[in-house]
């Protein structure tokens, strides 16, 4: 077929790849550049996470992906994924019903060593934490984070190799798209601005990014300080150790957000940094007053359900929507692509069909259940 996909973000970038390789004609069309500045896709990290409390799903299909982006590392020669492990912490016990406890029970029953920890083991461990705030949480080594912006740039010029047409300098209008036997729609928050018949179903939320500079970075290192989540179903707080070449700890937020434009101001808020601010003062003592090196807001294409929403128009089979990442999509960058190009070739995986019937909105995602 001839395929055009509108938006080179991490949903378009790995479908354009993916189709090419099954032998079609793709054209992906972004305003450019790519990785684009404001894109949920962009940023130096993204985490890469096994848990996802009681829902197999999403944990076996993050399985895939990890392997995936072990075999990137391989075959690009490039460290893009770094394994350090996942840590999430608790102020409650980890129990059945709990993030935390459920998502230990799914990786036990599939076969992981995942460790629970008490208090008393993360003031050992992971000293940067005041861990007599947390009753306990699991280490998962298996996980990690993935540098968000080179891994879309690298993508793309796979796809590019692969025979994908790129033009990163073309501003997306349905109304002057090419023609083409298929179109993916892959415009992550933008879709509901650009196609304003979707409005009921996606909403873009602004989630507060910010990168600090700790007075020892040594502190932070992986090692000691993994990728995280700090109670993260009731406050929405996850971060990343200091990273390899800058230095910075990026800490932000997965919860309910706020309602946005993609053509606002990606600035923070003084309520969001204060915010931050007392989390720090109460997680990360010696962080507190660390000085914020950049902030910005990374924008969510929310669906109602927190499930990702990747299948065709029933109205216009040949538009389909490859959208709704709802904040935790890019982790699955290695097997995105084909779950999308299935879906242009009429193979629909049942939980990202379309879906206008789910309502009211409540997150399914269990990092986000209390919060979103």
């Amino acid at each position: 077929m001839d395929v055009v996909v509108a938006g080179a973000g991490v949903f378009g970038a790995t479908a354009a790849w993916e189709l090419a390789r099954r032998g079609h004609r793709v054209r992906l069309l972004d305003p450019g550049p790519i990785p684009y500045p404001t894109a949920a896709s962009t940023d130096i990290s993204k985490i890469v996470r096994l848990e996802y409390g009681p829902d197999e799903f999403y944990t076996e299909l993050a399985e895939r992906a990890i392997d995936g982006w072990r075999r990137w590392n391989r075959d690009f020669g490039d460290e893009l994924f770094h394994e350090t492990g996942v840590l999430f912490l608790s102020r409650s016990p980890v129990a059945p019903g709990t993030f935390e406890g459920d998502s230990l029970a799914v990786l036990e029953r599939r076969g992981h060593r995942a460790e629970r920890l008490t208090s008393s083991d993360v003031a050992r461990r992971f000293p940067a934490w005041r861990s007599e705030l947390y009753e306990g949480g699991i280490f998962n080594p298996v996980g990690g984070w993935v540098e968000s912006g080179r891994a879309v740039a690298r993508i793309v010029r796979e796809a590019a190799n692969a025979g994908v047409e790129v033009h990163d300098r073309r501003e997306i209008d349905e109304a002057c798209l090419p023609e083409a036997d298929a179109t993916v729609f892959a415009l992550g928050a933008w879709t509901p601005f650009v196609l304003p018949r979707t409005a009921a179903f996606f909403r873009a939320h602004a989630m507060p990014v910010f990168h600090l500079r700790p007075e020892n970075p040594a502190a932070f290192a992986a090692e000691r300080f993994p990728v995280f989540g700090a109670d993260i179903s009731n406050t929405g707080y996850y971060g990343f150790p200091a990273h390899p070449r800058s230095g910075v700890v990026k800490i932000a937020n997965h919860g309910a957000g706020r309602a946005a434009h993609p053509a606002s101001s990606r600035d923070v808020t003084e309520a969001e940094t204060t915010a931050l601010r007392a989390f720090l003062r109460e997680a990360f003592p010696s962080l507190a007053g660390a000085p914020i090196m950049a902030s910005r807001t990374c924008l969510y294409s929310d669906t109602r359900d927190g499930h990702f929403w990747i299948a065709p128009d029933p109205e216009q089979p040949d538009q389909i929507f490859a959208t709704g990442d709802s904040g935790h999509g890019f982790k699955f960058a290695p097997v995105l692509g084909g779950i999308i190009a299935d879906a242009v070739e009429g193979k629909v995986v049942p939980r990202f069909r379309w879906r206008p019937e789910v309502d009211p909105p409540r997150s399914e995602e269990a990092a986000r259940h209390q919060t979103g």
